[in-house]
């Protein structure tokens, strides 16, 4: 391909740019209390992010699914999320170094940045506003329209907005339904070790690597689109 075209890097949202960990897991418990359920341990939750919120849901649910209360369920997480997030005392931070990296990747000529993530359009755009990121990115994914990760469909549909071709795309996540999701759609894949899956079970994923920080995160893109497209 030519080394004029677009280098397509991708970043999951939750786990990967901001920690919401918090509000996720108070937002899952509450939504069980309503139904008179016991709430899901911290780990059960933050294990299904990344998941679209029904299927997260009713993999925190017994075998025996009842989609009537995986809807109801899913309607009482989106209230008490968007009541907590109205609270003067509401954090979903940026993880260290998260800004000044997309500010960096922004503003090479030969970049696009993308987002493909299991929240809602609607979650994605707040947050993007609250941090005045909302002009870096060319192409967002959100569960709204896509099947659930891992499926490949957001990052194809990343792609083709961009004119980005596979082996010019990284996607960057932190758990292994990003990984998954982007050797799905044939693109390099990066682990974040900050998040919420293991970082061994990012490599077993097949993650081509598991970064520390965000200096390694762009060490790692040199390696897998930037020099070897350059070469």
């Amino acid at each position: 391909m030519s080394v004029s075209s677009p280098k397509l890097v991708i970043f999951d949202c939750d786990g990967t740019l901001v920690d919401s960990q918090h509000v996720i897991v108070a937002a899952m418990a509450d939504a069980f209390v309503s139904e008179g359920l016991v709430s899901p341990a911290r780990d059960r939750v933050v294990g299904v992010v990344g998941l679209s919120l029904e299927l997260a849901i009713a993999r925190l649910l017994s075998d025996d699914v009842d989609l009537a209360q995986v809807d109801r369920l899913a309607a009482a997480y989106k209230a008490s999320f968007a009541e907590r997030r109205r609270r003067p005392d509401h954090a979903e931070p940026l993880y260290d170094g998260v800004r000044d990296t997309l500010e960096r990747l922004a503003a090479r000529d030969d970049v696009v940045l993308g987002i493909a993530t299991g929240k809602s359009r609607r979650g994605v755009n707040a947050l993007l506003e609250r941090e005045g990121l909302a002009g870096l990115f060319s192409t967002i994914q959100t569960a709204d329209t896509h099947p659930s990760k891992p499926h490949p469909s957001m990052v194809f549909a990343a792609m083709s907005d961009t004119l980005a071709a596979p082996e010019a795309t990284a996607m960057i996540g932190d758990t292994t339904y990003d990984i998954e999701m982007a050797l799905g759609a044939g693109a390099s894949a990066i682990g974040v070790a900050w998040g919420y899956h293991p970082e061994e079970a990012l490599r077993q994923a097949g993650a081509h690597h598991v970064t520390a920080d965000c200096a390694a995160l762009e060490r790692a893109l040199d390696q897998v689109i930037f020099q070897k497209l350059t070469a």
